[in-house]
């Protein structure tokens, strides 16, 4: 018997999310056209500022489901900042690359640390 994967229908587009119009124009020129489920589900309620954990498998854009509101936030009030802990210098760096493509333009200081690099 064959299994019938579920179609996921996006609730909501990346203009819904009230993202600064710099930041929603990275967003689509990075490639983002429609929220993956975890983004989808994820966006809106950090946006409100509420604790969120999400599991979903490699690839599903976890890291821009966190990164985007954190970014939206940081260009509203200019006065705070973020500290992002990775466990591996892997996920730091994809995480780097993710926030520069995201945050470009933004006139943001972005820095990668990674402990026991020479």
């Amino acid at each position: 018997m064959a299994q019938t994967e579920e179609v996921f229908i996006a609730q909501h587009s990346f203009s819904d999310f009230g993202l600064t119009p710099a930041l929603l124009a990275n967003v689509l020129k990075h490639g983002y056209t429609t929220p993956t489920p975890i983004q989808d589900q994820a966006i809106p309620l950090l946006m409100e500022g509420k604790d969120v954990v999400g599991v979903a498998n490699t690839g599903t854009g976890k890291t821009a489901a966190f990164l985007l509101p954190l970014i939206n936030k940081i260009v509203d009030h200019r006065d705070q900042g973020v500290l992002i802990l990775a466990p591996t210098r892997e996920l730091a760096l994809q995480i780097f690359e993710e926030l520069r493509a995201f945050a470009y333009g933004l006139r943001l200081g972005i820095t990668l640390c990674i402990g026991g690099a020479t």
